[in-house]
């Protein structure tokens, strides 16, 4: 069995940007955006994972497939673990948690990303691109990743660290990170049985609840860098680049 599954977890209730998922950019709901860069991917099937019903009659309404999840989750890929047993267990082995703030991601990121896990065998699976300046480097909205080995157009490396802001960082070959992660079922499911870690919760990075466990997670490099919105100057900055 080797099929793939998209799921996009959201919610209208996100601490920094209330409601954003609804937030229009050419006069379509962002998670709509992200919905169709999904399906243009063709990697499989795409789901929505909302606890929302505004936002699974928007999805629905535009020919998308929602779920209604449960409120209470501490992540994202703990929403996406719901739905995969609700729906996809037993017939998927690669899920791919997307976010839902990135409506201006490249389907072929996301077919880069799952190839990479279907050569590479690993559990956890993730992509990244190049910084562009210290701008970038030093705002706390930006995910960064750290590797040991130069990030090449070729590799799939393991990731050393994530942080939004480090004090060193003159020795680690750092990279701007993407907010898309592809699990196999049997890593997703070990993840979600794991409490939540120390830098979990510190740096507000559901990937840390990984490294802090042991799991190993893979770097893929990216040519572009969809931009995760977390503010209403992002959101402007996204509309602008769409337009």
């Amino acid at each position: 069995m080797k099929n793939t599954a998209i799921i996009i977890p959201t919610r209208l209730a996100a601490r920094r940007f209330p409601n954003k998922p609804l937030a229009k950019i050419n006069n379509i709901p962002m998670i709509i955006h992200v919905l169709n860069r999904a399906k243009e991917s063709q990697v499989g099937e795409v789901y929505v994972a909302t606890p929302d019903k505004e936002i699974f009659d928007i999805v629905n309404d535009n020919g998308g497939v929602a779920i209604l999840s449960e409120g209470d989750h501490n992540s994202g890929s703990d929403r996406v673990h719901e739905i995969y047993l609700k729906k996809l267990e037993n017939n998927v082995d690669l899920i791919i948690n997307l976010q839902g703030d990135m409506p201006n991601i490249k389907p072929s990121c996301i077919t880069r990303l799952e190839k990479l896990m279907r050569s590479s065998g690993c559990d956890i699976g993730t992509l990244a691109s190049d910084i562009k300046n210290t701008e970038e480097l030093l705002n706390p909205n930006i995910v960064k990743v750290c590797t040991n080995e130069e990030l090449k157009a070729d590799a799939f490396l393991e990731a050393k660290d994530f942080f939004r802001i480090k004090k060193d960082l003159q020795k680690d070959r750092i990279y701007h990170h993407i907010g898309i992660y592809a699990f196999t079922n049997v890593a997703l499911s070990k993840y979600v049985r794991l409490s939540r870690s120390k830098l979990e919760k510190e740096r507000n990075l559901e990937q840390m609840r990984a490294l802090e466990n042991k799991m190993m997670i893979k770097v893929g490099w990216s040519n572009s860098t969809p931009l995760g919105i977390d503010t209403e100057l992002e959101l402007k900055k996204v509309i602008k680049e769409m337009n």
